[in-house]
C-alpha cells in the first residue's frame, strides 16, 4: 500500500466519535434562536411596523421606505444583541450555490468616530456588483452593476457573527440573475391560478401557497481518506474504481444502526439547524454504503428552498468538525445508490385545505380531482420541460440507475386513483351525478375511499402521487430545487389558468358550472393519459412505449436543455411572467457552460491521475512480475519456468494492453477536448463534451478499474471502494 494511501486509512480507521454537548433545555426553547422570525420581529419592531410588516408578508403587499428604515433600525439591535458584527444580502447565483458579501454595521459619526448604524436603504437594497457569476450574456465585465434587493418573506438569520438577509439578485436592466426571482415569480403566478380554480369550490380561499418538502441525500467520507483521492476532492466524485466485493447487496445498511461518529455529525447538525428555524425531522441510513438522509417538515416552498441551501452550507461546516466530508454529488460512487433530494410538492389555501388531499364530500373530490388533473396535463404538456430542470452534468450519471426514477417523465398514480381517472374518462357526469337539488355526487366508491398514503409507491416513477402530494424524485442531491420549482410550479399555474378559462367559457354560455368542472377534468384527463404509467420505467419496453405516447426520450443533458428554447416553453413563461425570451437564452448558455466545464474539469483530472498516479504504479508492478519471471528461469528448468511463471507472465501482458490502451484513450480524450474547446457556441461545446469527451473518460476508467484488480494492493496508490464506503 503507497504510504499516502497506508497513512490515510489508518488515520480513517482510529477516528472515534466526537462529543457534541447539547442544549440543556428542551429543542422549543432554541429553536429558531438565531432567526428574525415573527416572535423576534414583535419584540423588536414597534407594533405599527410589526403590523405593517406582517400584513405585507402574508399578502404579498410592498413596504414603505418608512417602515423599511424601521425594520432595519430593529434587525439591525436584534443582530447586534446576538453578536453579530457585519450584514450581507444573501443571494442564489447561477451556480447552485449560494453568495455573500460581507459589511460592517459601522459609519463615520462625523467627528472622526464611528456609530452602527444600519438604515432600510442598506436593507431593502444593494449593489454587490458580483459581476463574475455566470449570466450567460446578460452582462458584461465593464457593465458591472448588479443589484440585490430584500425578500421580506424569508426570515432574516445569524450564522457565525454575521446577519444574512435573504435577497434577489438582478441585472442593471432587471433581468434575474438568480433562482430566487424567477421562482418567487412562479409561486405568484400558481397563487393566482390556483386561487382562481379553488373559487370555484369556495369563494372564501384567497390565496394558495406551494409547499415543498424535500429529502436530502448524502454521502460521508473519511476527511483522510478524501484528501487522498484527488478526484473526489476536485469533482465531488470517484472518476475511477473498482466495486467493492460488499456493497449494498444485502441492504445491511439501510435503515441500520447509525455509526456513532455519523450519530455525533447529526446531532450537532440538527442542533444548528434548528437555531436556524430549519425543521429537519428525520434522518436514516440510505441504500449504499456511508449514504444517509435528513428531511424537514414541509413549509413554504420558498422558505423550504432557502432552508435546504442553507442547510447544504451547514452540513460541510459541521462535517469538517468531525473529521467528515459530505458528497453531496448525484453519484459519487459507481455501482451503488446515487444520491437525490426528491421533492414532495403539494398547494395549500389560506384556509389549510392540502389541495390533493381527497375529501369525504363529493364537491372536495371534485376539487381534488380538478386540481389532480390539472397538475397531469402540465406535467404531460411540459415533460420535456421538467427533465430539462433536474439534469445537469452530474444527475445524468444517477438517472436511471440503482433505483433512481429513469430521464423520462412520466406520472404514478396509484391502483385505486387510476381506477376513477379511467372511469372519468368513459364516463358523463349524468352517468355519475345521484340526484340532488344543487348538489353534486360522483358515484365513484373508489374517491371517497381514497386517504393519504392510500396508494402503494413507484421507485422507478420520476414524478409520483403518494397520498396528499406529488413527489419528484428525479431532482438531484447537489441541485438548487429552484429549477425543478420554478418549471413544475409555472406549467402547473399555466394549465390551472386554462382550467379556470375553460370553465368560466362554458358556465357563460349556461353550463352548470359542476358539469363545467367535470368536462374540464375529463378533457384533461384524457390529453394528459401519455403520461400516466404505473409499471417498470426501468424496462427498455416502457422506453419504446414512452416514444410512441410523444414523451421526451432525449438522454443527452445538453439537448435536453433544449426544451427550454421551445415556442411552448417561451410562450408559457412569458405568459406567467417568469421569464423572458432574453433570460431563458441567457440561463441556457450558462447551462450549456457549466455541463462543458464540469466535465473539462473531471476530463483534466482523470488524465492527470491516470498518467501520474495509476500508469507508474501498474508499471512499478509490471517490473516486479517481470523480475520474478527473470529470477524463476535463473533457478528452473525451461519448461519448469514456463509453468511456474505462466500466470505472472500472462498478468503481464494484461497490465502492458491497459497501460498502452490508457495512453491512446487519454491522448484521444486530451484531442477531442481541445477540439469540443474550440465550438464556436456553447450548446455546441456542452454536446461535444456529452458525445466525445465522456465516452472517452469511460473506456479510460473501465482500463484504470481493470488494473485495480490486478496491481498489488501494496503498490496501488488511492483509497479503493473497499476503505472509502466502509471504514468509520
Amino acid at each position: 500500500m503507497s504510504s499516502l494511501r497506508f497513512k490515510s486509512v489508518m488515520e480513517a480507521s482510529r477516528r472515534k466519535a466526537i462529543p457534541v454537548e447539547l442544549p440543556k433545555e428542551r429543542v422549543e426553547k432554541y429553536y429558531a434562536c438565531q432567526v428574525f422570525n415573527r416572535s423576534k420581529m414583535f419584540e423588536y419592531l414597534p407594533k405599527e411596523t410589526y403590523e405593517s410588516l406582517v400584513d405585507a408578508i402574508d399578502n404579498k403587499k410592498p413596504l414603505s421606505r418608512k417602515v423599511a428604515d424601521s425594520v432595519a433600525e430593529g434587525m439591525k439591535r436584534w443582530a447586534i444583541d446576538c453578536g453579530a458584527r457585519h450584514y450581507t444580502h444573501w443571494f442564489h447565483p447561477l451556480t447552485d450555490g449560494t453568495a455573500e458579501k460581507h459589511d460592517s454595521f459601522i459609519e463615520h459619526d462625523g467627528k472622526g468616530g464611528v456609530v452602527e448604524s444600519f438604515t432600510g436603504k442598506l436593507l431593502v437594497q444593494q449593489e454587490p456588483d458580483a459581476s463574475s457569476f455566470p449570466n450567460g450574456g446578460i452582462r458584461n465585465t465593464f457593465e458591472a452593476r448588479g443589484y440585490s434587493a430584500w425578500d421580506i418573506s424569508s426570515p432574516a438569520f445569524i450564522i457565525e457573527n454575521t446577519l444574512c438577509i435573504p435577497t434577489i439578485f438582478i441585472s442593471y436592466t432587471g433581468e434575474s440573475l438568480d433562482y430566487k426571482t424567477p421562482l418567487l415569480k412562479a409561486l405568484n403566478s400558481i397563487d393566482k391560478a390556483a386561487t382562481r380554480v379553488a373559487r370555484l369550490f369556495d369563494k372564501g380561499v384567497n390565496h394558495v401557497d406551494s409547499f415543498l418538502g424535500w429529502e436530502q441525500e448524502y454521502f460521508l467520507v473519511d476527511e483522510a481518506l478524501y484528501a487522498a483521492r484527488p478526484d473526489l476532492a476536485l469533482t465531488g466524485r470517484t472518476l475511477m474504481g473498482h466495486e467493492s466485493a460488499k456493497n449494498q447487496q444485502l441492504e445491511d445498511h439501510y435503515f441500520g444502526s447509525i455509526p456513532s461518529r455519523v450519530e455525533a455529525f447529526m446531532l450537532e447538525l440538527e442542533l444548528e439547524a434548528h437555531k436556524l428555524g430549519i425543521p429537519v425531522k428525520t434522518r436514516h441510513n440510505e441504500v449504499a454504503p456511508n449514504q444517509f438522509e435528513l428531511a424537514p417538515i414541509y413549509e413554504e416552498t420558498n422558505l423550504a428552498n432557502d432552508h435546504n441551501l442553507l442547510l447544504m452550507s451547514v452540513m460541510n461546516e459541521v462535517a469538517r468538525r468531525h473529521n467528515f466530508r459530505v458528497l453531496l454529488h448525484e453519484k459519487p460512487f459507481a455501482g451503488i445508490n446515487g444520491s437525490g433530494k426528491h421533492n414532495n410538492w403539494s398547494l395549500g389555501t389560506d384556509k389549510g385545505d392540502n389541495l390533493f388531499s381527497p375529501g369525504k364530500t363529493p364537491e372536495e373530490n371534485l376539487r381534488f380531482l380538478a386540481f389532480t388533473s390539472s397538475v397531469m396535463n402540465a406535467v404531460y404538456r411540459h415533460n420535456g420541460l421538467l427533465k430539462a430542470a433536474i439534469i445537469s452534468a452530474t444527475n445524468a450519471h444517477r438517472l436511471g440507475g440503482n433505483e433512481a426514477p429513469p430521464a423520462i417523465i412520466s406520472m404514478f398514480m396509484g391502483n385505486q386513483l387510476s381506477k376513477v381517472l379511467d372511469r372519468i374518462e368513459n364516463s358523463t357526469i349524468e352517468e355519475l351525478r345521484i340526484s340532488g337539488k344543487d348538489e353534486l355526487n360522483l358515484n365513484i366508491a373508489q374517491v371517497p375511499e381514497l386517504r393519504i398514503d392510500n396508494t402503494d409507491r413507484n421507485r422507478t416513477s420520476p414524478f409520483a402521487f403518494t397520498g396528499n402530494r406529488f413527489e419528484f424524485r428525479a431532482v438531484g442531491s447537489s441541485s438548487n430545487c429552484a429549477a425543478a420549482m420554478i418549471a413544475l410550479n409555472a406549467a402547473v399555474a399555466d394549465s390551472l389558468d386554462g382550467f379556470a378559462d375553460n370553465v368560466e367559457a362554458a358556465v357563460a354560455k349556461g353550463e352548470r358550472v359542476e358539469t363545467a368542472i367535470f368536462n374540464e377534468i375529463k378533457r384533461m384527463v384524457k390529453e394528459s393519459k401519455p403520461i400516466h404509467f404505473d409499471g417498470n420505467g426501468y424496462s427498455k419496453e416502457w422506453q419504446e412505449e414512452a416514444r410512441k405516447r410523444g414523451l421526451d426520450v432525449e438522454t443527452s443533458g445538453p439537448l435536453m436543455y433544449d426544451a427550454y428554447l421551445e415556442p411552448k416553453t417561451v410562450e408559457m413563461f412569458t405568459r406567467m411572467g417568469v421569464f423572458t425570451e432574453k433570460e431563458l437564452e441567457a440561463r441556457n448558455e450558462v447551462k450549456w457552460e457549466m455541463y462543458s466545464k464540469k466535465l473539462q474539469i473531471e476530463s483534466r483530472v482523470l488524465g492527470d491521475l491516470a498518467i501520474n498516479h495509476i500508469l507508474p504504479a501498474a508499471t512499478r508492478y509490471q517490473s516486479v512480475l517481470l523480475d520474478n519471471v527473470y529470477k524463476i528461469k535463473q533457478v528452473f528448468d525451461a519448461d519448469r519456468a514456463a509453468k511456474i511463471s505462466a500466470q505472472d507472465i500472462k498478468a503481464i501482458e494484461k497490465i502492458s494492453e491497459a497501460i498502452a490502451a490508457i495512453k491512446d484513450e487519454v491522448e484521444k480524450m486530451v484531442s477531442v477536448r481541445h477540439k469540443a474547446n474550440r465550438m464556436p457556441s456553447e450548446r455546441e461545446k456542452a454536446i461535444a463534451y456529452h458525445d466525445d469527451v465522456a465516452p472517452c473518460m469511460e473506456q479510460i476508467r473501465k482500463n484504470i478499474d481493470n488494473l485495480e484488480l490486478m496491481v498489488d494492493n501494496e503498490i496501488w496508490p488511492l483509497p479503493k471502494y473497499r476503505e472509502l464506503l466502509f471504514i468509520r
